[in-house]
This record gives C-alpha cells, sequence and structure tokens, in this order.
C-alpha cells in the first residue's frame, strides 16, 4: 500500500520546508462550494473565541498544526497569516510541530511529547500511513485534551484511478483511505473533516491543471499547491453559530470566582469534572496561594509529569528518540544519554544515561529495551531514530553523541499572581493537566491571609474517558 511507505518517500529533502507568503495571488481561486451551510462545523468553540475577540476583551487561542513534511510547508503560515487578518483582536498562540517523513506510525509515538501536553484549542491535522496509528493519534486527542480537530484528506498528486466495485477494501490505497477511512475516523470522534481531496481534483479540473502543475515533486507542495491548500482550509475556519455542537458543549467550563464559587476563610474549593484547570486572574494587589487536588500536592501525581522532546539527529533534525516512557515516578531535570559504538547502518550502538538530578542511571543497547536503574527512563528498541535517519538522508551521529530532553511538570504546588498590565488580554496559570479525567476536588489556600485576584478558574473536561 503506497501510502504506507509514505514516511519513507517523503525523502529529508523537504523534511522543513520554508514558509512562502503570497502578498497578492497570481493564481485563481477555488470555486465556491455548492453548500457552504455546515463550513465550521465541529469548530465552533474555536472560532467562537476568535469571533466575539475585541479590542477590550482579546481572547487567547492555541491553535496546533501537526504532522508530516506537508505540514510543515508554507501553507500554514498562509492560514495563519489569513487568521491573524480576519481576527485582529484575539490573542493567537499558533505552533507548528510538524515533523517531515513521520508517517503515522511514527507520529504516533512522538504525540506524546508534541500533541498532548500542548493541549491546543484546534487541531490542524494530516499525516500519510496506517489509518490504525492515524485513528490512536485522533482517540488520544479527544481522550486526553479538549481540542477541536479539523482533519484534512490528502491532496492530489496524480489523476486518481477508477473506482470498481462496492467494497472499498477493494479500490486503490488513496480512494479507501480518502473516501473511507478518514470520514469514518472524523464521523466516529466527532472531528471536522475538509475534503482536500475531492476539491483539490475539482480545482485542477476547473482551471485545467495536471497534477504536477501544484507540486514540487511527486508530493510536495510548490507555491500555487501551498496557495491551494491555504484557501482550502481557511474556508473552513469560519464562524457559524448555527453550527452549535453538542458533543463539546461542555468541555471546557468557566467558574466566575465571587459568583460560581467563594473564598470562605483564606480557601477556594472546586468539585470537578475533567483533567485540566487552569487560574484566570483580575488586576489588584498581588497574592499567592498553594494548591491541592484531592487533598494532595499536584507533583504528587506521577501522570502530571512528561519527558520532552528530545534533540535531535545529524543534519536532519529528527527527535533522536521518538518517545520515552518510565515506570517510577518523574522528577524535575535533564538526561543526557551519550551513544558509542555505532555500526555503519546505525542499527546497533551502546548508550548511558544521566539524570541531572537521578545522576548516572545505567546503560543498554539499540536491540534491547532499556529501563534505567530508577526506572525513570524506558526506551523501545523501535523509538530510536539513528536507522531511519541513516536510510532516508544518509546522514550517521559520531560517536559520542548525545541527544537531551527534560523532565517538564503540568502542574504548579503554589502560584503568585500575574501581574496583569493588559486588562484586555487574559492571564492564565494552568494549576493541573493530565489528571485521570474524572471527578476530582481542587482546593486554593491563600497565603497570609491575602487573597489572589482571581477571576475565575476553568475547568477542561475531555470528551472522552
Amino acid at each position: 500500500m503506497r501510502r504506507l511507505v509514505y514516511g519513507l518517500a517523503i525523502g529529508a529533502a523537504a523534511i522543513l520546508a520554508p514558509a512562502t507568503a503570497l502578498a497578492a495571488s497570481p493564481y485563481p481561486e477555488p470555486a465556491p462550494l455548492l453548500d457552504e451551510s455546515r463550513l465550521g462545523e465541529k469548530i465552533q468553540r474555536t472560532m467562537t473565541l476568535l469571533a466575539t475577540s475585541t479590542a477590550q476583551r482579546r481572547n487567547r487561542v492555541r491553535i496546533l498544526f501537526y504532522g508530516q513534511s506537508i505540514t510543515a510547508q508554507g501553507w500554514t503560515r498562509l492560514v495563519e497569516e489569513d487568521l491573524r487578518r480576519r481576527f485582529p483582536f484575539a490573542d493567537l498562540q499558533v505552533e507548528n510541530r510538524a515533523i517531515g517523513g513521520f508517517a503515522s506510525q511514527l507520529l504516533s509515538r512522538t504525540a506524546e511529547y508534541d500533541l498532548y501536553p500542548f493541549y491546543p484549542d484546534l487541531l490542524i491535522f494530516h499525516v500519510y500511513g496506517s489509518h490504525t496509528h492515524y485513528e490512536e493519534i485522533i482517540r488520544n486527542a479527544r481522550t486526553r485534551t479538549t481540542a477541536e480537530i479539523l482533519m484534512q484528506s490528502d491532496h492530489i498528486t496524480k489523476w486518481p484511478e477508477p473506482v470498481k466495485g462496492q467494497n472499498p477494501w477493494q479500490w486503490p490505497w488513496e480512494e479507501n483511505m480518502n473516501r473511507n477511512l478518514l470520514p469514518a475516523i472524523a464521523a466516529k470522534y466527532g472531528c471536522a473533516f475538509v475534503n482536500i481531496r475531492g476539491e483539490w481534483l475539482q480545482y485542477l479540473k476547473d482551471n485545467g491543471y495536471q497534477p504536477r502543475d501544484l507540486l514540487s515533486d511527486d508530493v510536495h507542495l510548490n507555491r500555487h499547491g501551498e496557495f491551494l491548500m491555504a484557501r482550502l482550509v481557511s474556508r473552513y475556519l469560519r464562524h457559524n453559530p448555527a453550527l452549535g455542537d453538542e458533543s463539546m458543549k461542555d468541555a471546557v467550563r468557566t467558574f466566575a470566582v465571587g459568583r460560581d464559587i467563594r473564598w470562605s476563610s483564606g480557601r477556594l474549593e472546586l468539585e470537578f469534572d475533567g483533567n485540566r484547570v487552569d487560574a484566570v486572574f483580575a488586576p489588584g494587589p498581588a497574592g499567592s496561594a498553594a494548591v491541592l487536588v484531592d487533598g494532595r500536592k499536584p507533583s504528587e501525581f506521577p501522570e502530571l509529569y512528561y519527558h520532552s522532546r528530545p534533540s535531535g539527529t545529524p543534519g536532519v533534525g529528527w527527535p533522536a528518540i521518538k518517545r520515552i516512557g518510565w515506570e517510577k515516578p518523574l522528577v524535575l531535570e535533564t538526561w543526557t544519554a551519550v551513544l558509542t559504538g555505532f555500526n555503519d547502518e546505525q542499527t546497533r550502538f551502546a548508550f548511558t544515561v544521566t539524570g541531572s538530578a537521578t545522576g548516572p542511571d545505567g546503560a543498554g543497547t539499540a536491540e534491547a529495551r532499556f529501563v534505567s536503574n530508577s526506572g525513570r527512563v524506558v526506551i523501545e528498541p523501535g523509538d530510536w531514530v539513528f536507522e531511519y535517519c541513516r536510510k532516508v538522508s544518509g546522514k550517521r551521529a559520531p560517536e559520542g553523541f548525545k541527544v537531551t530532553w527534560k523532565v517538564v511538570p503540568t502542574f504548579v504546588d503554589r502560584f503568585d499572581s500575574p501581574r496583569v498590565e493588559d486588562p484586555s488580554r487574559e492571564y492564565a496559570v494552568t494549576l493541573v493537566q493530565g489528571l485521570a479525567n474524572g471527578r476530582h476536588r481542587l482546593e486554593l489556600v491563600a497565603d497570609g491571609g491575602r487573597l489572589p485576584p482571581l477571576a475565575a478558574m476553568r475547568v477542561y473536561r475531555p470528551p472522552l474517558k
């Protein structure tokens, strides 16, 4: 199945395609859809935050582009520029963490440190590869975050092969994936779905283009292709209040301090259902408070720590390890792995790991599952990227190559209220993120009797458990 090997076919040449900007496009616009009434479906929480932002109230919105080299291309910058132009008062944070050459089989591993901890309001997603790993990423995003998800089908790289019969598994792989499997995943998990493939095909026919006219090689987009991709995604990002999504209605709830919840004797308590709580601050005298969840400090919950994306492979910059696990509770520290004894294919090597707090923590080899002496580092043999890097890019890691990463918290045990310098913007601190998605009790205990100037508490409850 050709789609399953696109991760290799993409190659290293376009792993980080440069961003482009088209101030005045010389290309024809795509024709309007026959029915545009559903544009914006399943992403209206995000679009409402954008559309209702004003000079007096700038809503915070976090958007993440994730995928492989197609998503690393300049069309994503054009989409961001369009959003900033259309919604100038929104407080936008946009990141692109795409990894070129990483099909869904690989991206399902790196999502552990790239996607779920980022916890976007909107995830814009496209990747080639196995449909089962694709679904795993979507399911985890629905289970561990409240992100609205916009899925994209593939663009056209060649004229589609004819479809015969009613059984999708007898169709060409691209047709089965784009016309059957991806729409089914979107429907199952309540995701927005942009039919890039169908709209791209119509654009080619309307304007007399060949598929290659919008490509820089066999798959990647040239500037014309970037223009079209940006247009097709941007027009879906539409505010339409008629498209209310009941499944995400209570995913994010805000409790106003003084109305919904109140301080009492220097304590504020909130019973909630979810996996994340933010404190939102108002102007006022500085204050601080300790945080307790279910009667414990957040730092006592092992699930509120994660290993960050590790440093990159030589030349290409791929994360050197696709996923780093743990068996025993983590502590905040920096880790270093030193690699030696590479063979030419970089399939075999030895390594040691050292934590800045843990100290020297054991040695292993690339061929075997590694569990450090403390249990704080677990690396599966298939999660090293050096063989893949050598095969695709020709780059080899030298003797003594170092890989570093950090343990990152998704909590605070106490907080000092930030200074609210611009009342139009939202100043928020995430108190806990990554709890088991369920019922919890949050307590804030003010230091020294001075209440922090809290405006609200915001609770996030992912739609799946």
